[in-house]
């Protein structure tokens, strides 16, 4: 039976939804699956399809292998009729789960109809009859340290009656000059403590949660931006500039639908870089919209969310204003700030150290996605994205700012971005964005640089200032003299766009004589390096051969020991003909230039790759049947090759990352996912942080 903690708390609105995201993704960076279980759950509104919405969004998780029924003990309806048949249930349900091996992730019940005092007393039942220890999650909200200090000691009294066990205790919602004095004072229990600052974003409701307040119907605008959270209110009941005046990030604008001027007001500040980006506006008061307004909003093509409502202003503010936010996984905001707030505030190796959670030897792709980002956020590296005014970018600039990946550079029209920011719902904000056109100093700076490191191919001022007007050769020059640490680029444009600055003006490092570029290839329970499968059609021996050792130090700086096969259609001596023999002397070079690296060619895939082949076709080499970088001979093979791993083994192709280069640039697929530019992002900055290291380590050699 595999680890479990049960995470509880005395009372409701304590964010225990928060914790139990953050200590499950934890498990998730640790262990390929984790179990969720809920002893007792209550059906919610239709609003959430009539499940428990903490619950759904446990088991969203791509570590949770488990369905939503399979995690489910009871319903309160049952804990009511008998209490102890319904623990006697919860127990079973459990062991169905538990006895997978999986570390099991056991959420308390909610405090929606029970006393407090029974239902945290049923809660410590059920932990001891699991054998869970507690993991106890307070609510600091307006609580000093004492007494806060009190709770935990209530409840480790009610734990100690029924034979459970405190295992840690986590303050949350703690006012942010408290969080130290609270941490101090909780560590008096014995145990691990923590304190997680208010996060107002957490508690705020989504334009989706308010609509069902108030009987509300989406009048118009995109239906995907009702996941966007509310603030606050602003009632509009006064004159136009008076309305402007109190427009706030996030605010959700009431009015009534018979004041048409507000309504355009807002939609054109919304669209403003001089104003804040609102959430919604609701419309009062069972008014029809004039038809002349409404014709004016579909032309425009305006995606803010405008909702109908017949209650009148005061009720109307009065439901809105009762509505509390929910963290569901309809809220990937929320989701992404939940987790960042436990990692800035949380030792989640040490709460897992203290679980005996073993590290697995495998590497899901969620793992190796969860150590690219954990390694980034270790040094924070600045990145600059050319391509700053399309979706994908945005949104996936709005989560890396978020969970604090790395610092961003958007590049494009300030304007354009801003309005397709608030389009979207995504905030980018903490971002710096810069315009090519609109910086004339950049612009020159680099032109002068420019000319300068390409005079040499004829190039005067007048044809410097042209090209660094491109966001690609722009985004390269901020690389190039250290205004960003590296670049990623390609969901627009070209391979060739996206490189062929880099070529010009960042270079290859010294003993590299070619740009290559590898994948990822996140499997089942390994990660592994494919090289070069999107740059070198048809590389050379010699460019092979620079291609495998770069690779192996790719995969070595990600921490996969390099075992390189160097790929061929015959293994060992088996073979004969001009590819055979271009591997072949490729593998000699590398043996020349690079003696401690283990390498196999030429040498069939199944061979590099299978155990049992290798026994049969080359015995006794130390890569075949355990190679971890596969280096094809040309890009028609590799290409494919991925592309066919990819699809029938499901696998996780993180990539392609540019290898060679001087300082990092990196090329997305123009299909690439907002998941594959985090991804590309998070190891953009690590590789940045590797050029930093060996920079400051040649430096030091020097001095000396």
């Amino acid at each position: 039976m595999g680890s479990s903690v049960y995470i509880a708390s005395v009372e409701g609105y304590t964010g225990k939804s928060t914790v139990a995201l953050g200590v499950l993704e934890q498990l998730s960076r640790r262990v390929e699956r984790v179990a969720v279980f809920r002893p007792i759950v209550r059906p919610d509104t239709a609003q959430y399809g009539g499940r428990d919405y903490v619950l759904d969004l446990l088991t969203s998780h791509d570590a949770v292998p488990l369905s939503y029924d399979e995690s489910v003990g009871v319903t309160y309806d049952e804990v009511h009729r008998d209490p102890d048949a319904a623990l006697d249930r919860i127990v079973q349900r459990y062991r169905d789960v538990a006895d997978r091996g999986d570390p099991v992730l056991i959420l308390g019940s909610d405090y929606t109809d029970v006393g407090t005092p029974t239902e945290f007393a049923y809660n410590a039942r059920i932990a001891a009859n699991l054998g869970a220890p507690v993991l106890l999650v307070l609510n600091g909200s307006g609580r000093t340290p004492e007494e806060l200090r009190t709770l935990t000691e209530l409840a480790s009294a009610e734990l100690a009656a029924n034979h459970g066990s405190l295992f840690a205790v986590i303050a949350n919602r703690v006012d942010e000059d408290q969080l130290a004095p609270t941490t101090a004072v909780l560590a008096g229990a014995g145990v691990p403590a923590y304190a997680i600052p208010e996060e107002p974003l957490l508690s705020a409701p989504s334009v989706a949660d308010l609509m069902p307040a108030v009987a509300g119907q989406l009048l118009s605008g995109d239906r995907q931006l009702l996941s966007r959270e509310v603030s606050g209110l602003v009632i509009a009941a006064m004159t136009m500039p008076n309305v402007l005046d109190r427009l706030f990030e996030g605010a959700a604008v009431v009015t009534a639908a018979d004041r048409p001027e507000v309504v355009v007001g807002v939609l054109m500040a919304h669209a403003s870089q001089n104003f804040p980006q609102v959430s919604a506006i609701f419309l009062n008061g069972g008014f029809a919209l004039p038809d002349q307004v409404r014709r004016l909003i579909e032309g425009v093509g305006v995606t803010l969310p405008i909702i109908e409502t017949d209650l009148g202003t005061h009720a109307a503010s009065t439901a809105l204003t009762a509505v509390r936010g929910r963290v569901t996984k309809d809220s990937p905001r929320k989701v992404d700030m939940a987790l960042a707030l436990f990692d800035r505030y949380v030792d989640g190796a040490a709460l897992l150290d203290r679980l005996a959670v073993a590290r697995s030897n495998a590497v899901t792709p969620l793992m190796f996605e969860h150590q690219v980002i954990d390694e980034a956020l270790a040094d924070l590296k600045h990145i600059v994205l050319p391509e700053g005014e399309e979706e994908r970018i945005l949104r996936a600039a709005d989560a890396l700012l978020r969970r604090r990946v790395a610092r961003l550079t958007l590049l494009g029209d300030p304007i354009a971005i801003s309005a397709k920011a608030a389009a979207l719902g995504v905030d980018v904000s903490a971002a710096r964005i810069v315009s090519p056109d609109g910086d004339e100093v950049l612009r020159e700076r680099f032109a002068q640089e420019y000319r300068r490191l390409r005079q040499h191919r004829g190039v005067d001022l007048d044809r410097a200032r042209d090209v660094v007007r491109d966001v690609s050769y722009f985004g390269t020059m901020m690389v190039k003299l250290g205004l960003a640490d590296g670049m990623v680029s390609g969901a627009v444009h070209t391979t060739a766009h996206t490189i062929r600055p880099a070529l010009e003006v960042v270079k290859t490092l010294p003993g590299v004589s070619v740009v290559s570029s590898v994948f990822f290839m996140c499997l089942e329970n390994q990660v592994l390096v494919y090289g070069d499968c999107a740059v070198n059609p048809d590389p050379t021996a010699e460019q092979l051969a620079d291609i495998a050792i770069s690779s192996a130090a790719t995969a070595a700086a990600f921490g996969i020991e390099p075992r390189v096969a160097m790929l061929s259609y015959s293994t060992g001596a088996s073979g004969t003909g001009t590819e055979v023999e271009k591997v072949s002397k490729a593998t000699g070079i590398i043996r020349e230039r690079a003696p401690e690296l283990l390498v196999e060619g030429p040498i069939q895939y199944d061979a590099a790759i299978d155990a049992a082949v290798a026994k049969t076709k080359l015995p006794g080499s130390p890569v075949a049947g355990r190679a971890t970088v596969f280096i094809f001979p040309d890009l028609n093979t590799g290409n494919n090759t991925y592309k066919a791993v990819q699809r029938s083994a499901n696998a996780v192709a993180v990539g392609p990352v540019l290898q060679g280069l001087r300082k990092p640039v990196n090329d997305l697929s123009r299909g690439a996912t907002v998941r594959d530019i985090i991804n590309t992002v998070a190891i953009t900055a690590i590789q940045a942080q590797q050029e930093s290291a060996t920079a400051a380590a040649s430096a030091e050699r020097t001095n000396r």
